[in-house]
C-alpha cells in the first residue's frame, strides 16, 4: 500500500478528504509532528514515514486581509513553508503535490490556460506564486491551481459581477488521487460562472453584491480557468 503525507491535516479541505476511502495510507500530521517552517521537522517525519507522495497543502489563507497585515506570516508559512517541503521531497525523492490558487492568473480576461503568464491579484496570491516558484524548481512535482470553498456556501453575500470556476472541497477530495501522478500544472475548478449563480443554487437567501463598488472599481472580475486538462484526466479515469 502505497503511503501519503498530508500536510494541513487539520485544515477545512483535509477534514473533507478524510471521509472519502482510498487504496492509500494516508499521514495527517500535526504541527507538533511536522512543523513547515522547520526542515528538521519536516526531515525527521518524512525520513519516518518514507511517502510515497506528500500532499502540501498547509497554507495561511483567510481572512485575505491578513496577507496585508501580518506579511511576516504570510511569507513564513507560504513561501518558506512550502520551499521547506521542496527541500526535503528533493532530498528523499517524494512525489510533491502542492496547492495553489486561481488568484495567480491576472483575472482580466478569463479562460487562463496553464501557460498564460501569471500576474497575482492579492498578496494572498502572491504568497501560494513564492510556493510555487520552489515546487516548480522541483522535477517530481504537481501544482494545481484550485478554485473551491467549503459546502454549503459560507457567505452570506456573493460578488455578481465575478466570474469564476468555483466547486466544493467534496468534489475535489473524491477526485484527487486520480490526479496525483501527473506533473506540472493543472488548473481544477467547476463550471465557469458568476459567483452569485453558483451560490444561490444552494442558498437563495444569499445576498447579491458588487466586487468592484466593495473592493475597488479596478477589481479583476475575468478570474476564470480554462479546466479542460483537468476534465480529460477525469474522464479517461
Amino acid at each position: 500500500m502505497k503511503k501519503i503525507i498530508f500536510t494541513g491535516g487539520n485544515g477545512r479541505f483535509a477534514k473533507v478528504f478524510k471521509n472519502f476511502k482510498t487504496n492509500y495510507k494516508i499521514f495527517y500530521p500535526n504541527k507538533k509532528n511536522l512543523n513547515i517552517n522547520k526542515l528538521y521537522s519536516i526531515k525527521k517525519y518524512v525520513s519516518k514515514i518514507k511517502p510515497d507522495y506528500l500532499i502540501h497543502c498547509a497554507a495561511l489563507s483567510r481572512p485575505m486581509s491578513i496577507h496585508d497585515q501580518n506579511i511576516n506570516k504570510s511569507i513564513d508559512t507560504n513561501i518558506i513553508g512550502t520551499s521547506n517541503i521542496v527541500k526535503i521531497c528533493n532530498l528523499y525523492k517524494v512525489k510533491l503535490i502542492y496547492f495553489s490558487t486561481n488568484y495567480v492568473y491576472p483575472g482580466t480576461k478569463g479562460n487562463y490556460k496553464e501557460n498564460d503568464p501569471v500576474m497575482p491579484i492579492n498578496k494572498y496570491a502572491i504568497s501560494k506564486l513564492g510556493g510555487e516558484c520552489a515546487v516548480q524548481m522541483y522535477k517530481n512535482s504537481l501544482i494545481l491551481r484550485i478554485c473551491m470553498t467549503e459546502k454549503p456556501f459560507v457567505h452570506k453575500q456573493a460578488f455578481n459581477d465575478v466570474e469564476m470556476n468555483f466547486m466544493f472541497h467534496e468534489d475535489l477530495a473524491r477526485n484527487l488521487l486520480k490526479l496525483i501522478n501527473k506533473k506540472g500544472i493543472i488548473n481544477v475548478g467547476g463550471k465557469k460562472q458568476k459567483v452569485i449563480n453558483f451560490a444561490k443554487k444552494y442558498n437563495k437567501n444569499i445576498k447579491s453584491v458588487s466586487a468592484r463598488k466593495i473592493i475597488n472599481k479596478h477589481y479583476p472580475l475575468k478570474q476564470s480557468m480554462n479546466i479542460d486538462k483537468f476534465l480529460k484526466i477525469l474522464k479517461k479515469k
